[in-house]
């Protein structure tokens, strides 16, 4: 079982920056992909930055050249750097692992781990 443990979020005022965190337990893991999504109050969750273990990004439109995630295997951590916070980035902020795992007779199936969530209110 995988855990991921999200940090570095608070209070912030507009135009600042902040780096989130997720440290996830486990070693020798096939890792997919690693992202960020947010949920703001009254909306869907939406996704902010996704690192594909190809090395390939994506980002939400509205956090493009604002944001970036990297990954540290050394400290199996995951990051998710942020600057020129806007008042509408403010949600809770999730960490999202996908294992990917072989299958007995061929081919891959996927697992999805979640972070417990870290508030970011970017607010004067």
């Amino acid at each position: 079982q995988v855990q991921l443990v999200e940090s570095g979020g608070g209070l912030v005022q507009p135009g600042g920056s902040l780096r989130l965190s997720c440290v996830f337990s486990g070693s020798g893991l096939d890792i997919a992909a690693v992202a960020w999504y947010r949920q703001a109050p009254r909306k869907e969750r939406e996704l902010a930055a996704r690192l594909i273990s190809d090395g390939s990004t994506i980002y939400g439109d509205s956090v493009k050249g604002r944001f970036t995630i990297s990954r540290d295997d050394d400290k199996n951590t995951v990051y998710l750097h942020m600057n020129s916070l806007r008042p509408e980035d403010t949600a809770v902020y999730y960490c999202n692992l996908v294992q990917r795992k072989s299958l007995p007779g061929g081919g891959h199936s996927f697992v999805d781990y979640w972070g417990q969530g870290t508030q970011v209110t970017v607010s004067s």
